[in-house]
């Protein structure tokens, strides 16, 4: 791996770090929030729905643009986008406020996410690539674990001294982008990639939706309702129905976080190698069906712990699964497959944080009850996926 290579890996972890730190100092604030305001838990999953509808929105936008321009530039107005969010979060107690924040950060995602997965893409070989994504995961994890408990101190000053953290990490992840990446320019592709021949965008799609990858696609939209309809309302599940604490959520997301990234960086890449990204899927939807099954059975907060432990460790593997899957299926137009991904995501992460948050205040139950359903055709749509050789994705 080139000097070059090492040093924009680097930095991308870094700002990925930080930003998910940001990110998930709010988590165990977000419940007591919606209390301390009188929301609904469907205004909360309203905030949540237009993250994922300007994500849908831009991403494949994004996507392609970053092909066109170069990845820096967008990486850095991105991470400069959800310090703005995170600000305006943080200076009103207005509903409609909110949304326009979450609307920006939405946009923010769009033009981070799937662009540092596609520079990723770029800059290594297909034989590195499930490393460096699991390495950018793990960087997600490392945020997770010091951000639940951080932020359950800061709240203890005030609900928003949280927000005001992650706007200044979101600065600082900005400022390293600029001052660190590489440019374009000096960045060459990786060697095992043939050089992107110039399409119109409708002839890149065409050739982009190959049966394999609607096939994937499929799954990414299906799973992400699910997905997304967990996570969103796990911790005002959990504070209403088994009484979490700010300390409760913070201590499963910090343990979350804790076996995420000892999975991702030691095993991650060995687990792809040993069973292929197709067998790791099917996997995951499986363990992530039991988990949320049991955390509707359970008794106890132990109970709750563990099985949460479960479906988010599931999870975690799930999302760089895909993502490597993804990448190995083109040489070229990484970002416009990344930018996909995530528009297909947002579809799912639309729907999900509305459907569960109005299932919430009607029955505490009835969400998770619709996601194992959602989670059930997940799992049989991966069964069509049937090898990955040589880069190659093969159905059924």
């Amino acid at each position: 791996m080139k000097k070059q290579t090492k040093r924009a890996i680097l930095v991308l972890l870094v700002s990925e770090f930080l930003v998910c730190l940001g990110i998930s100092l709010v988590i165990p604030v977000m419940p007591f929030l919606k209390t301390s305001l009188h929301l609904t838990a469907f205004d909360m999953g309203v905030m949540t729905s237009l993250f994922a509808l300007v994500q849908f929105v831009a991403s494949p936008i994004v996507g392609r643009i970053s092909d066109r321009i170069g990845r820096k530039k967008i990486l850095v107005i991105g991470s400069l986008l959800y310090m703005l969010s995170e600000i305006l979060f943080a200076v009103t107690n207005n509903l409609l406020m909110f949304d326009i924040s979450r609307a920006v950060g939405g946009l923010s995602a769009a033009m981070y996410v799937p662009t540092s997965m596609a520079l990723a893409a770029d800059i290594t070989t297909k034989r590195e690539r499930a490393k460096v994504i699991g390495w950018l995961s793990a960087a997600f994890s490392a945020g997770l674990i010091l951000g639940p408990g951080i932020g359950g101190i800061l709240a203890n000053i005030s609900l928003k001294t949280p927000f005001w953290l992650s706007a200044l990490l979101g600065l600082l992840g900005t400022l390293s982008l600029w001052a660190f990446l590489p440019s374009d320019k000096s960045m060459a592709m990786h060697e095992d990639d043939a050089p992107e021949e110039k399409h119109k965008s409708v002839n890149v799609f065409l050739k982009t939706m190959t049966v394999p990858m609607l096939v994937l696609f499929a799954m990414i939209l299906v799973s992400a309702f699910g997905l997304q309809g967990f996570e969103s309302i796990y911790s005002l599940y959990v504070n209403e129905v088994f009484k979490f604490t700010m300390s409760n959520i913070a201590l499963v997301l910090t343990l979350n976080g804790i076996i995420s990234i000892i999975i991702q960086v030691l095993f991650f890449d060995r687990l792809v190698v040993w069973f292929k990204e197709a067998r790791i899927i099917r996997a995951c939807f499986f363990f992530s069906i039991i988990g949320i099954a049991w955390i509707i059975l359970a008794h106890s907060k132990w109970e709750v712990v563990i099985a949460t432990l479960i479906v988010f460790t599931a999870y975690d593997i799930l999302r760089p699964s895909i993502t490597t899957l993804l990448t190995k299926m083109s040489t070229s137009d990484q970002g416009l497959i990344n930018g996909m991904n995530m528009s297909l995501t947002s579809v799912g992460n639309v729907i999900g944080p509305l459907v569960s948050g109005a299932l919430l205040d009607m029955n505490y139950h009835l969400p998770y009850l619709v996601v194992i359903v959602f989670m059930i055709m997940s799992f049989v749509i991966a069964f069509f996926i049937k090898n990955v050789n040589s880069g190659e994705v093969k159905v059924n």
